[in-house]
């Protein structure tokens, strides 16, 4: 479920009316709702309880500091990517032990900025890190504790720039290969052989892939773990959301029956995958992003202009590509709604946006109710990947942040400065003043 619902007339995030933020705040503007990100950490930990478990949010789908304390106040820990993502979750009072830290391309400063940090574990994604690891622990006399990233080979059926385990990605060590790869690292100094992980793909909201791609990967863990002696098993993330009829989606009755098209529940996913762990005895690392915080945000805008030529309708509207670029950069759908209620015909429209780019859009000829310039608009679905990704193309500021407790909301991230931008910039000594 979620906590954006029309109260009335008035569209809201859990007590507080997103027309009444809109002035309050400006737009472009984001709003979360702390209500919903607690309650899917919280369905989704309860639903893994037959096994030993540690969720890691994937925090590179939203890393506001707000975010990531509401997530850590409930016991999570944290899928991390960078030294920087690492330092946010410090920054935000979350446990760097109970940090992993992936991705392909690890510096030898971040590797001992982690060690240092006694992070829970690296997910390796090849030999040459696992050699680079090696070499950093011991200068640093340091233990790291290591699980090298194995690809399944199986297809997620998903976009193809968001699938991660089939052999044309650039992600973890052919499942054939792994044994082999364990073998040799555990001749390589200061090194812990701590646990196993795989990551098959984002947006998946169908149960199977993961079911297919769990039992290929147990019997392998299986024998790994006799050999070594794993801590656990981590199987990384991707549990899809609704992202149409998103509305209909944050009905509570809705989300507890997984009736729907293309929603996959909490229950169902472990329903399924727990027996095939629990054999295991091993603890289950499960690392979600999307899940958690991607119906816990909206993107609220300001209708600017409606243009109208021969064919199209368009609904010009304050928010842009550099604020929300799911649309352009995967052809992403997001539900538009406006913040007060209306009956009536709709509008096949265009949602467009200011910059300077034709791919600056948030839809195309979709059925929207008739507005007028002023008026405001609500993305939905928002808050993965959302802000997270936002730029500053076209020298526009990034967007302000509230997050709605109840009736109560708060500012966690201001807009922008407009001369922030440049700030860090200045030109060259030969150059006139």
């Amino acid at each position: 479920m979620h906590s954006f619902r029309y109260v009335g007339k008035e569209l809201c995030c859990e007590g507080v009316p997103l027309s009444t933020l809109a002035r309050r705040h400006g737009t472009p503007l984001y709003v979360y709702s702390q209500a919903t990100l607690s309650d899917h950490f919280t369905k989704l930990d309860e639903a893994m309880a037959p096994v030993d478990h540690l969720i890691c949010f994937a925090m590179k789908s939203n890393s506001n500091l707000a975010v990531i304390r509401t997530l850590a106040d409930l016991g999570s820990g944290f899928d991390t990517v960078s030294a920087g993502e690492i330092q946010r979750v410090m920054a935000a009072g979350g446990d760097p032990r109970k940090c992993v830290f992936a991705g392909v391309g690890k510096t030898e400063e971040e590797i001992a900025f982690a060690l240092r940090n006694e992070i829970y574990s690296f997910n390796v994604e090849s030999e040459a890190e696992l050699r680079r690891i090696s070499r950093v622990a011991v200068k640093l006399r340091r233990i790291a504790p290591v699980a090298v990233r194995v690809n399944p080979n199986v297809d997620a059926g998903t976009h193809a720039k968001i699938t991660t385990g089939t052999y044309e990605n650039k992600f973890g060590i052919a499942f054939e290969e792994i044994e082999g790869v364990y073998a040799r690292a555990a001749k390589l100094p200061n090194l812990r052989l701590r646990g196993l992980q795989m990551h098959i793909g984002s947006q998946l909201t169908d149960v199977k892939p993961f079911r297919l791609a769990v039992e290929k990967v147990v019997p392998l863990v299986t024998r790994l773990n006799a050999r070594h002696g794993f801590d656990f098993f981590s199987i990384g993330g991707g549990i899809g959301i609704v992202y149409q009829s998103a509305l209909e989606s944050g009905n509570p009755s809705w989300w507890t029956k997984g009736r729907g098209r293309g929603i996959l529940t909490p229950d169902r996913y472990a329903r399924t995958l727990v027996p095939l762990l629990q054999p295991l005895g091993l603890r289950v690392l499960l690392e979600p992003g999307r899940f958690l915080t991607g119906n816990a945000g909206a993107l609220v805008t300001r209708v600017e202009y409606i243009k109208k030529t021969g064919r199209k309708n368009f609904v010009i509207v304050d928010a842009a590509m550099n604020d929300l670029i799911r649309p352009a950069f995967y052809d992403s759908y997001h539900e538009i709604v406006p913040l007060t209620k209306r009956g009536g015909a709709t509008v096949s429209s265009d949602v467009v946006g200011p910059i300077c780019e034709s791919g600056d859009y948030f839809a195309k000829d979709r059925p929207l109710a008739k507005v007028s310039e002023g008026d405001h608009l609500a993305l939905l679905s928002a808050g993965a990947y959302g802000s997270v990704m936002g730029s500053n193309y076209n020298s526009r500021p990034l967007a302000t942040e509230v997050l709605v407790n109840g009736k109560k909301s708060a500012v966690v991230r201001e807009r922008q400065a407009v001369e922030h931008i440049w700030a860090n910039e200045t030109p060259a000594p030969w150059q006139r003043r």
